[in-house]
């Protein structure tokens, strides 16, 4: 499946449950920041690239095969001030590494509460899916074609 709104739907399949739905909302936004930020926390020795930085330009490929370039322009900004504001957190590997452990509590309980697997189960694509489906949630019209 290549097409964003067939991610979405598929996506949004086991995500119907109000409180995994708010859980998804608050822990997926939080598990991409400390993925970054702990990926952020290893320096490549070229200029002051970061693995976060090879990383999130390989987020923004795969957006890109979608062909929406709203999309790829506002996840291209969250990607930059996500990137930007871990010059501002003391210990970033650490509170990383807290941060993400409870997201994906979060993320497991509220699949608890749904009855259904996670997506990334079946398919790891749905792991940078995620952003895009609470992205969704607060700008819809940036999905439109």
């Amino acid at each position: 499946m290549a097409n964003l709104n067939g991610y979405l739907t598929e996506y949004a399949e086991s995500h119907q449950n109000r409180t995994n739905v708010r859980l998804h909302t608050i822990c997926v936004p939080l598990i991409t920041w400390s993925l970054l930020g702990f990926l952020h926390t290893f320096v490549l020795g070229i200029d002051h690239v970061r693995l976060s930085h090879l990383f999130a330009i390989f987020a923004l490929v795969y957006y890109s095969i979608f062909k929406n370039w709203k999309v790829l322009l506002v996840m291209t900004l969250v990607s930059a001030l996500m990137i930007l504001s871990f010059e501002f957190v003391p210990d970033l590997r650490a509170v990383s590494i807290v941060v993400f452990v409870v997201g994906w509590i979060g993320q497991f309980y509220g699949h608890k509460v749904e009855g259904k697997k996670p997506s990334f189960f079946k398919d790891v694509a749905f792991l940078l899916i995620g952003p895009l489906w609470v992205l969704q949630k607060f700008a819809p019209g940036l999905f439109r074609q």
